[in-house]
């Protein structure tokens, strides 16, 4: 590999001056700056950036940490996240802590790599993770958080609560009266917030919830296993579900016991993920902002490595009803 010795001697320059050349916003001269440009291209070097990063204390790494890896949402998040950052110099660490329940654990890994700065990407994690970072001194964002303001740390989301009551309004507006909810993971604050939502609009409209139930997690098999075992105890009209993958499995277990869609049952989903279009499901649901919430989550975080005092923020995005076909239509005015 070519040095930065190497460099210096073919320009003429000091060994200092090939650095500040490539280090950004370093004072060089525009005459030095040219030199060394022309020596680099000439002998084909790259700085280092693990030497820069030993030399100005920041790595330029930015952590995703997640433990959703099996649902395709992650797939989009990730999209947005890697090219969120790589628009802004930054690069992306990605952290799996799909078994692990110590913050203390994952706090020490991630300080091996001399992050910058965390975006959680997920509701599920204790509370504990995004406080431990934010204690130890690490700019985090919480992206799909719980509102909490006395929480200390930055959250970028939406509002469950709202999710949740939007949910039962479309519901009940469409005639359902024998209404259930599939959630996700109980522990999940998103759908504990979804949860309260639903239940406190249903009851100003005056319907009882048929049923309330959890998948084990967020995936197909998850909602095919929960629907079956539904389905084996009673019957229902229809279903606001906490995700669109346990959606799908969900519509599969109906489909698999005959039941006819949306004729028989109707399903709403959540997410709007791209498969929800998919013609064999074709999924009424609550889009959640995904783009929006992950880009402003990089905008933040990547500010936050500048301004490590900047005051808490917490950012909410609106949700929608997107139509498809698995609800009955409107009742016609």
């Amino acid at each position: 590999m070519v040095t930065l010795k190497e460099v210096a001697a073919r320009a003429g320059v000091s060994r200092s001056a090939v650095s500040r050349t490539f280090t950004e916003g370093a004072s060089v001269s525009d005459k030095t700056r040219r030199k060394v440009e022309l020596a680099a291209d000439e002998l084909g070097y790259q700085p280092s950036l693990i030497a820069r990063s030993l030399a100005t204390n920041r790595t330029k790494l930015i952590g995703l940490v997640a433990n959703n890896f099996r649902n395709p949402v992650f797939l989009e998040v990730f999209d947005l996240f890697t090219q969120g950052l790589q628009k802004r110099g930054f690069r992306p660490l990605l952290v799996n802590l799909s078994t692990e329940t110590d913050p203390e654990k994952s706090l020490h890994m991630l300080r091996q790599y001399r992050v910058d700065g965390i975006i959680i990407a997920t509701s599920t994690l204790p509370p504990t993770f995004p406080d431990a970072f934010r204690k130890a001194g690490v700019p985090v964002i919480h992206a799909f958080g719980k509102i909490d303001a006395s929480s200390g740390v930055h959250v970028v989301g939406i509002d469950n609560r709202k999710c949740g009551e939007m949910a039962a309004q479309t519901l009940v507006d469409r005639g359902y009266k024998k209404i259930a909810l599939l959630g996700g993971p109980q522990s999940a604050t998103s759908t504990q917030d979804r949860l309260a939502g639903f239940l406190s609009q249903l009851g100003k409209l005056g319907v009882e919830p048929a049923d309330v139930r959890f998948a084990r997690d967020y995936s197909y098999s998850a909602g095919r296993e929960a629907m079956t075992e539904l389905l084996a105890e009673m019957e229902v009209e229809a279903l606001f579900c906490g995700d669109d993958l346990i959606c799908m499995g969900a519509m599969d277990a109906a489909r698999g016991k005959g039941l006819k869609i949306p004729e028989d049952i109707g399903f709403l989903g959540f997410n709007d993920m791209n498969m929800a279009g998919w013609s064999a499901y074709d999924l009424t649901t609550i889009h959640q902002p995904i783009r929006d919430i992950i880009l402003s989550s990089v905008e933040l975080v990547v500010a936050m490595v500048g301004e490590p005092d900047r005051s808490n923020e917490t950012r909410l995005f609106s949700c929608s009803i997107v139509e498809r076909s698995t609800l009955r239509p409107l009742p016609a005015s």
